[in-house]
């Protein structure tokens, strides 16, 4: 049976990842891929390697933090069973809930400040504007009147 392997520029490309963001999550220990070629230049990446990248990629769409996608990938290549496994991961989707709740309760406090503060600035535009007309109505009032005078 042979493994399948893949060049970074493949993942990259599967992914829709730069080569240096696949550098990065290198870096940061989540993904180890063999070195092959002139004092091991070529990076070649296992099937291990694609799925830690993909579940990298999905927590990080869903705002976890690396530390947090790096315990999560701990626990899938943990040989223990998988109910604790998903206890964390389900303390850690409860956690960052929270945060999320969090920071909408914020958003939505700051979206009806903000809507208070438009309707407040339409309606100091509109009372000028009734101004505006209201005045420029009066002059030619005036200058009817003027025009009319022998």
């Amino acid at each position: 049976m042979t493994d399948t392997r893949y060049t970074i520029t493949e993942l990259a490309r599967e992914f829709e990842v730069t080569p240096r963001a696949i550098r990065f999550y290198e870096n940061q220990g989540l993904l180890t891929p063999a070195r092959e070629g002139t004092n091991g230049m070529r990076r070649v990446y296992s099937a291990r390697d694609r799925t830690r990248l993909k579940l990298t990629l999905r927590g990080k769409r869903l705002g976890f933090t690396l530390l947090e996608v790096s315990r999560l990938l701990d626990l899938y290549d943990s040989p223990t069973g998988t109910v604790a496994q998903l206890h964390a991961f389900l303390d850690t989707i409860a956690a960052h809930r929270a945060v999320l709740e969090r920071q909408l309760d914020d958003l939505n406090a700051t979206l009806a400040e903000l809507a208070v503060y438009e309707a407040q600035g339409r309606a100091l535009l509109s009372a000028n504007a009734e101004k505006r007309t209201r005045k420029a109505a009066g002059a030619l009032t005036a200058q009817e009147k003027s025009a009319k005078v022998p």
